[in-house]
Formats: C-alpha cells, sequence, structure tokens
C-alpha cells in the first residue's frame, strides 16, 4: 500500500512551550490508524500540527502527503491536498448559514464540482443518513447547536469532502449513545465509500468497534512511545497508559 502520510523528526510547540519531541509516523493509503494516550500527552497537538495550525510552530522535522512536502504550507493548502481534521469544540460562526459553508467549501476543490442540484441532492442524501434535519442546513455554522449535533455537522462536512485522509481529533468525546451510533456510522461510511485514510485520535474505544485498525499508537508526553497491532487498544482498555508511562521514564534516565 502506497504511503499517504509521512511524518519525520517532528518536533513543534507553542512559542513558549515544546509539546511534541521527534515524532515519526507513517500512514498509508486506506489504512486506519489511532492515536491514544492520558490527557496532555500531545495527541491534539500532532492533529493540529498536521493540518497547519498556525497557533503551533515546527521547530525540526517534515511532513510529507501524498508526495508533496507540507511543512510549511498553510492549513488551506493542507485542506486542498485532501486532509480533514474535525475539532474537539467546533466553533460557532455567526452569520455564515451552513449550506452556504457546505457549497463554498465543496466547490473549492475542483474534482468535487458539480451542479447546484447535484449538490443539493448529495446534501439532502448525507443529511438523510446522519438524522441531520433540514432545517439545520438554513441555520448559522454551529450556533446554537448541541455538541451532538456539531459532531454530526463534522460528519457531514467529512462525508462531502470526501478527504484523503481524515483526522478525527476525540470526535466521540461528551456524546451520548444515540450521537455516538450515528458518528460511528459516518466514521464507517467514509471508510467504505471513500476509501480515505483515518487517524482516530481518542481515549474512547467504543468508537472502534466496528473499524478494522491497523495500527495503534501510544502518545505520551509529547513523545511516540509505542506503534503496534490493534491488540494494543485491549491492552490500554485493561491496563491503562502506566507501563507506557514507566517505558518513557527509563528511556529519559538513560
Amino acid at each position: 500500500m502506497s504511503q499517504l502520510l509521512s511524518i519525520t523528526g517532528l518536533s513543534a510547540g507553542t512559542e513558549d512551550k515544546p509539546i511534541l519531541h521527534d515524532i515519526d509516523l507513517t500512514i498509508g493509503a486506506g489504512e486506519t490508524h489511532v492515536l491514544m494516550g492520558p490527557n496532555g500527552a500531545g495527541k491534539s497537538t500532532l492533529g493540529h500540527v498536521i493540518m497547519g495550525d498556525p497557533a503551533y510552530q515546527v521547530t525540526s522535522g517534515t511532513i510529507a502527503f501524498d508526495g508533496q512536502d507540507l511543512t510549511e504550507k498553510g492549513a488551506d493548502k493542507r485542506s486542498l491536498a485532501g486532509i480533514f481534521l474535525s475539532y474537539q469544540a467546533p466553533v460557532e460562526v455567526p452569520g455564515v448559514p451552513l449550506y452556504s459553508f457546505l457549497r463554498t467549501i465543496c466547490q473549492m476543490r475542483p474534482e468535487l464540482k458539480t451542479t447546484a442540484r447535484k449538490f443539493r441532492q448529495r446534501v439532502a442524501e448525507v443529511s438523510e443518513q446522519l438524522e441531520i434535519d433540514d432545517s439545520f442546513l438554513t441555520r448559522e455554522l454551529n450556533v446554537g447547536f448541541s455538541g451532538g449535533e456539531k459532531k454530526k455537522i463534522e460528519m457531514l462536512q467529512l462525508l462531502l469532502l470526501r478527504p484523503k485522509l481524515a483526522i478525527l481529533d476525540e470526535t466521540d468525546s461528551g456524546l451520548d449513545v444515540d450521537a455516538l451510533s450515528v458518528v460511528s456510522r459516518a466514521v464507517e461510511a467514509y471508510r467504505a465509500d471513500c476509501d480515505g485514510a483515518l487517524l482516530m485520535i481518542t481515549h474512547n474505544t467504543r468508537i472502534l468497534e466496528r473499524l478494522t485498525v491497523d495500527e495503534t499508537h501510544v502518545m505520551v508526553h509529547g513523545n511516540l512511545v509505542e506503534s503496534g497491532p490493534a491488540s494494543l487498544i485491549d491492552e490500554i482498555d485493561e491496563h491503562g497508559f502506566g507501563r507506557f508511562e514507566g517505558a518513557l521514564g527509563e528511556k529519559s534516565e538513560a
């Protein structure tokens, strides 16, 4: 399988705080990877750095995607290249109707351009699949939406944009059982219909139950301390992150 994302020797952080340390990570086209770790490990930071969030600065290393070096590229260029990032807390955008936003972001991708009629049909199909009422499409983007509704809207964007790589950052956080089921179905649909690669950043393994995981990564204090098979998820479920935190401490002492 061809290599889609290649991160080499990546260190990054904010202006006054280093967060990520010498990260190496590769994801092949169509693969599903899971990134786990305790709170404050730097998992979300890695997702934002891959996406090109200007709040973080890369101090060393490279990010290559689909054969292009994106290390110095902005988030817009990375999005157009086919990277998608969902947020733990999607922002509200007053004054921007949801449907207009969806139409605009899809029109920016040449391969997704279509007639207004076909786009309306596609939005209607995906909205029904995600149990999103038509009335939401005329509302301002995320304004007044519940946490579960915001996550559904992100899944709507995911299925419309059909990215090559989707980074889902704690997409299951704070969801009730019904909303989690809808989001899980959306993730399955993305994998089945788009054959895109997936990087799941999560604490909760429920959303992984119906996915075939190719590789699991564990991050502790900004260090990627171990990568391995899906069985690592079961180990973490049963024993937590103690072994991995201990391994990092031994490495630091050495």
